[in-house]
């Protein structure tokens, strides 16, 4: 518990200097309408909490015995209002167990089971300051939830009950009409491991660029430049520079809707990095909606040269590349994704059906290098949220399978999810 109290003090460090220069800007106006601040930071302000019920089931050849992981996850916090710009936030998260943590954690020892990456404990998920202060910008410093474009490069790796955030400050300017600015600095990655794990903590000096201009519905241009530098001997490997540009967008024709994304980044070694190598991602999926259903198709590439491969780690890699999470390290010789997903939305038929989602995702892995075959993966999914009482913001239900059939590289996998959620 001394670590996770020292570890808290140090991500409050920064957003308390900035704090108190803020205060002391706005020190006239404090004193003289101390009863408007009370009232737009604390009675403006709110709390809330969430409970995540989640069971987890591996199948996994190569063990003999079955994961089985029955864990529940609760955040609280505490939001403020905003006072001369400023606004605030805290919140804590702990993770338990309900029976025994029959499932290898990572930190648990429990290594004669698959890995269900849930490790168990309480820490503070967020703290940050943030300042509004300078026309069309905002800068928010401390432990925060950081989520960028699709989540492929920066996330929170929201799928895990104990999410991954940062130790970080971040300016967004928006003065330019269609145009979003961002720079981030940030020197701790608190990963989903936790503080027990030896790369729970990833000190580090990674610099976040990203801009995107909007053209038209159609059109929304970003490009981005990620430079990540680990301290850690051990992560040292995962230092890398990339630069990239993403193309979205959506067009309607009568009642269908067409929307893609197209993406292209190049990645080469950087900082307390020890290789050489220089390597290209690219991803395109065009979708055709129409009522309810949505489908669609996508290649992603991630070059492998046979020593090091393209590596996102400060990505939400659940999202990618299968939910059996076979592929959340690129393999040396790269990986080619083919996949096609259809998504279909339940509306007008019931009131117990209306809200229902059901997805399915068929990947196809095979190697970017070579001819290797990796093998295919069906995922599944059915979602809804559930009517609730008044004093509840929101409950829902998921039902989650993933099947990877192995061919080539990893062993075959099966994972069952249930997940019930409540929002207070």
């Amino acid at each position: 518990m001394r670590r996770r109290n020292t570890k808290f003090l140090n991500s409050l460090r920064f957003p308390m200097m900035v704090a108190a220069c803020g205060l002391a800007m706005s020190a006239p106006a404090y004193a003289v309408d101390g009863y408007d601040a009370e009232q737009s930071l604390i009675k403006d302000g709110k709390f809330y909490a969430n409970v995540r019920y989640r069971f987890e089931h591996v199948e996994q050849d190569g063990f003999t015995k079955d994961a089985d992981a029955s864990t529940i996850r609760t955040r609280f916090g505490f939001q403020t209002g905003t006072f001369e710009g400023f606004q605030g936030q805290i919140e804590a998260e702990a993770v338990g167990y309900l029976g025994d943590d029959n499932f290898n954690n990572t930190i648990n020892g429990n290594t004669t089971f698959p890995v269900v990456a849930d490790p168990n404990g309480v820490e503070i998920n967020q703290a940050w300051i943030s300042w509004a202060g300078l026309p069309d910008t905002k800068i928010k410093a401390g432990r925060q939830r950081v989520n960028i474009d699709n989540q492929r490069f920066v996330g929170a790796v929201g799928w895990r009950q104990n999410e991954q955030t940062f130790d970080a400050a971040f300016i967004e300017n928006s003065s330019i009409p269609n145009l979003d600015l961002q720079y981030g600095y940030i020197h701790n990655v608190n990963r989903l491991f936790g503080d027990d794990h030896p790369l729970g903590d990833l000190k580090s000096e990674n610099h976040i660029l990203h801009a995107a201009y909007t053209v038209a519905d159609w059109l929304k241009v970003a490009g981005y430049g990620y430079f990540l530098d680990f301290d850690l001997p051990a992560a040292s490997g995962l230092s890398n520079e990339t630069y990239g540009v993403r193309l979205t967008g959506s067009h309607p024709f009568n009642d269908v809707k067409f929307a893609y994304e197209a993406e292209y980044a190049m990645q080469e070694d950087h900082g307390n990095n020890t290789a050489s190598y220089d390597v290209d991602y690219f991803h395109v999926s065009p979708s055709v909606s129409w009522g309810g259903l949505t489908v669609a198709a996508g290649f992603e590439s991630l070059e492998g040269n046979g020593t090091n491969a393209f590596a996102t780690p400060l990505a939400t890699l659940h999202k990618f590349n299968g939910w059996a999470d076979k592929f959340l390290a690129t393999p040396v010789m790269g990986l080619e994704d083919s996949y096609v997903k259809v998504v279909y939305k339940v509306d007008g038929v019931h009131e117990w059906l209306d809200g229902t989602k059901f997805v399915g995702v068929y990947h196809d892995f095979d190697s970017e290098q070579g001819s290797m075959d990796y093998g295919d993966e069906l995922d599944l999914q059915v979602s809804r949220k559930l009517p609730h009482p008044d004093f509840l913001k929101g409950a829902s239900i998921a039902l989650k399978y993933a099947d990877y059939d192995a061919d080539g590289l990893f062993t075959d996998t099966k994972k069952y999810w249930v997940s019930l959620g409540v929002d207070f």
